[in-house]
């Protein structure tokens, strides 16, 4: 039996670069983990943000606490403004430099600007620089997750075996509920722990602390990575790469229609994502009356529950396709929205019930993120059209749903606008949905679009030598 240390020289030597299916099974895994551990990062991030709002607003805004609290929402949703600038700058980086070596660029950031807000001196004792200072910090975390996520799907889709890209991309959103899990988990870990006077002084940093080894062990599994075979393949090909420049002129002007498809399919999903995770908390509590236990207990109850549906998710649209999933998805979300918030707002055992299904509901979309997204460009426009259009669509609909659903309601006094809101957002992911092309088992290398006919004339040639060399590796 071959031991990983021979695992690793096969991936580097004996196996075609192209050959994302002679990957060996303990190679695939660390592709697996090294991937995940950036989602688990940055959402990390997002979770002891989401559960700290309450700590965070009073030690570092000034105002009133719904003021303060409404001032922290905004401060969330500027990190992500500058996500597509990190989109722009770090996607064309990773096509032409590599998904590792960006990689393990946005890993190290993301998790030193999270750790840092741990550290920044409250608004007590420096003023404004104290908002300011996080502001800084969150549009640096932005800036790097603009490349982070689009790069690890990337790295993730291009590892995978194309029968399996959908549960091999599954752990990348299950990196995403752990990372959120843990976070939340920590934040009202530590308050049930410490009290609610020590929180507020100074127990709401150490969570953010933690992000510190988490980025050093992403770095460790990262840097111990080959890059993709599938990058690998083009670069060994002698394809010439373009500069940045060339590169998105190319990306706005022959591939347009996939960047607006992928967007949309974006809005659905982040609106419902980030209204979810990152907002219901402070939804439950200060909007439907919940003690601010119970309003940290519920999602983390949901999440958990999500977590062990989503590798079933991603294995079954390996089976039937992604987009019969993303159906089922858009369309029990658009039925059932309405009175499953009706159903939260009947107190605790209605909200965890409500909760549960709204994730279950989801999970088809969540668990399809990076078998999909990945499979819309072909190899050398991956990485900057999927992080452009992702970045772009995430911080107008994303990270800006939290704060834009505190403002709806107090605009129009209605508790259910975030149900509205989110029956809009998978309307608009159904009309893209039209325009997809189904990629499930599909080779996502050469240089055409994945599943159409010029991607599969441009495989057809070579799939004998493929079947050779996989012949030639089984023989060694």
């Amino acid at each position: 039996m071959a031991s990983e240390k021979d695992d690793e020289k096969l991936v580097g030597a004996e196996v075609p670069a192209g050959s994302a299916d002679a990957v060996p099974p303990g190679v695939l895994k660390r592709a697996i983990a090294a991937s995940a551990i950036g989602n688990a990062t940055e959402w990390f991030d997002y979770g002891i943000y989401a559960y700290g709002i309450a700590y965070i607003s009073s030690a570092l805004f000034p105002g009133e606490a719904q003021e303060a609290t409404l001032f922290a929402l905004a401060t969330f949703a500027i990190s992500f403004l500058v996500r597509p600038l990190g989109g722009l700058f770090w996607g064309p980086l990773g096509d032409r430099l590599g998904r590792k070596t960006i990689l393990a660029i946005t890993i190290l950031i993301m998790s030193g600007a999270t750790a840092l807000v741990g550290l920044i001196p409250s608004y007590e004792t420096i003023g404004f620089w104290s908002p300011l200072l996080l502001i800084v910090l969150r549009m640096i975390q932005g800036f790097s997750t603009g490349g982070e996520y689009g790069g690890a799907a990337t790295f993730m889709a291009e590892y995978a075996p194309d029968d399996k890209r959908g549960f091999c991309g599954s752990f990348l959103e299950f990196g995403t509920l752990a990372g959120f899990s843990l976070g939340a988990l920590l934040m009202l870990g530590f308050s049930l722990l410490l009290g609610d006077s020590a929180m507020h002084d100074w127990g709401w940093r150490l969570p953010f602390l933690v992000a510190a080894p988490m980025g050093l062990i992403g770095l460790y599994l990262r840097s111990k990575m080959e890059d993709t075979p599938v990058f690998r393949e083009i670069q060994e090909a002698g394809e010439e790469e373009p500069g940045a420049t060339v590169e998105l002129k190319e990306l706005f002007s022959g591939y347009w229609k996939q960047l607006i498809v992928l967007a949309a399919l974006v809005v659905a999903l982040n609106v419902v994502n980030y209204t979810l995770l990152s907002y219901m908390p402070t939804y439950l509590e200060r909007r439907l009356g919940l003690s601010t236990g119970e309003a940290l207990v519920v999602p983390i109850i949901g999440m958990l529950f999500m977590m062990i549906f989503v590798p079933f998710a991603g294995a079954l649209s390996d089976r039937i396709g992604r987009k019969p999933l993303w159906w089922f998805s858009l369309l029990g979300l658009i039925i059932l929205v309405l009175p499953l918030y009706k159903l939260m707002a009947t107190g605790l055992p209605g909200a965890i019930f409500g909760f549960a299904i709204l994730g279950l509901l989801y999970v088809p979309q969540l668990a399809t993120i990076s078998a999909t997204f990945p499979a819309m460009f072909p190899t050398p426009l991956r990485f900057a059209g999927f992080a452009i259009a992702y970045n772009v669509s995430t911080s107008l609909f994303g990270g800006t749903a939290p704060a834009l659903n505190s403002w709806m309601i107090d605009q129009t006094g209605s508790e259910l606008v975030p149900a509205y809101f989110m029956m809009g957002a998978c309307a608009i992911g159904c009309v893209a949905l039209l325009f997809l092309i189904e990629t499930a088992g599909v080779s996502i290398r050469g240089t055409h679009i994945p599943g159409t006919k010029e991607s599969r004339r441009q495989l057809a040639p070579v799939r004998g030598d493929r079947k050779e060399a996989l012949t030639n590796l089984a023989s060694h």
